[in-house]
């Protein structure tokens, strides 16, 4: 199973090559385009619905106008989420006061991460429930959503903890496209991706 999320993964990047060109001044848009009457149409997250730690529903609704910073882990993972998680707090704390960017953390442990776990979670790290969301829900709506974002989140019996899944942190903007990503257990790549962020919010 590992080997088979690593040629999706490998899929996924060939994907997003197709559109790394880009300036200091801009950001591309990520995943395949294609040209419909004239237009061209880029790849598009999808609408989706889950429950954030509050017990409330998070869905498109909820980002409309923001950029938000996307992510899949489980409070109980033995491997890269402790890593993963820390460097999206040095997001939060970067950008903490500026309303243009949210944070979405989906788990992937959806019988395990209950909504009063995810709360204690947020709580335990000190962030605002209404800039760092987390969120649990069907979990193959969550699984399959992974590859809006081109990542991963599978259950695998043979993985550390139950369940393969990326380190990615996901850059998507006000138009749910996506515009960059990083290595999240990286400090380096996290570095790059919070300079992308910047670029991406003087869009705004």
């Amino acid at each position: 199973m590992l080997k088979y999320s690593l040629l999706l993964l490998g899929a996924a990047l060939l994907l997003v090559g197709c559109n790394l060109k880009r300036t200091p001044e801009a950001l591309p848009i990520l995943g395949n385009s294609e040209i419909v009457n004239g237009d061209t149409i880029y790849h598009q997250v999808r609408d989706f619905s889950f429950i954030n730690q509050d017990s409330q529903e998070v869905n498109n609704a909820t980002f409309e106008g923001k950029a938000y910073v996307v992510d899949f882990f489980f409070i109980s993972c033995p491997t890269i989420c402790p890593m993963v998680n820390k460097q999206m707090l040095r997001v939060y704390d970067r950008f903490k006061d500026d309303d243009r960017l949210l944070l979405l953390a989906h788990s992937i442990d959806t019988k395990h991460d209950t909504i009063p776990r995810l709360k204690q979670f947020a709580q335990n790290l000190g962030v605002s429930n209404d800039k760092w969301i987390f969120v649990t829900g069907v979990k193959d709506s969550i699984y399959s959503i992974a590859n809006d974002y081109f990542s991963i989140a599978i259950e695998d019996p043979e993985a550390p903890g139950g369940f393969d899944h990326s380190g990615r942190l996901i850059l998507v903007d006000k138009n749910r496209h996506v515009r960059s990503f990083c290595d999240g257990t990286d400090p380096e790549s996290v570095d790059r991706f919070m300079k992308d962020i910047e670029v991406l919010l003087k869009e705004m």
